[in-house]
């Protein structure tokens, strides 16, 4: 979200709002695949207050998927739950790659940021020292100890 205050009657994908005829004749399955589905946890629609089932757009879609995965492939349902919980968990880590990607860029900003200060605040007045083209010695002045 970007910081602004959603109405709270927009209606998005994640909105509960069919109820379970409704959802099945959209997905084109009988309302006691969809109980079913919901007791093996592979679609977890929304309760109302009476523990009625509301729908969203996407548990339509993931009742459509469903579907196909076990008309169309021949997985079991088992099977489909895995699938399911491995999607999920592969967008959960995107989500968090992306944050954690965000988080260094504005690291590594903050580094170039301080980075940039302390170049600036070098003297001025210090000649900058450039090695001698000729040979020369080097002489090193060690003090003796307790002087």
């Amino acid at each position: 979200m970007d910081g602004r205050r959603r109405n709270p009657y927009e209606l998005t994908d994640e909105s509960p709002v069919y109820v379970i005829s409704v959802a099945a004749q959209l997905s084109g399955l009988h309302p006691q695949t969809l109980r079913q589905y919901d007791r093996l946890g592979l679609v977890s629609p929304d309760r109302t207050a009476g523990r009625g089932r509301r729908y969203s757009a996407r548990d339509i879609e993931l009742l459509r998927q469903v579907q196909q995965l076990s008309q169309d492939e021949g997985i079991n349902l088992a099977g489909i739950k895995r699938i399911i919980e491995l999607e999920n968990q592969v967008a959960a880590l995107q989500s968090r790659i992306a944050e954690l990607s965000a988080a260094v860029d504005g690291a590594a900003a903050a580094m170039r940021q301080r980075e940039a200060q302390v170049h600036a605040s070098y003297r001025r007045d210090l000649v900058p020292y450039q090695e001698v083209q000729q040979a020369s010695a080097l002489v090193v002045w060690r003090p003796k100890r307790g002087e």
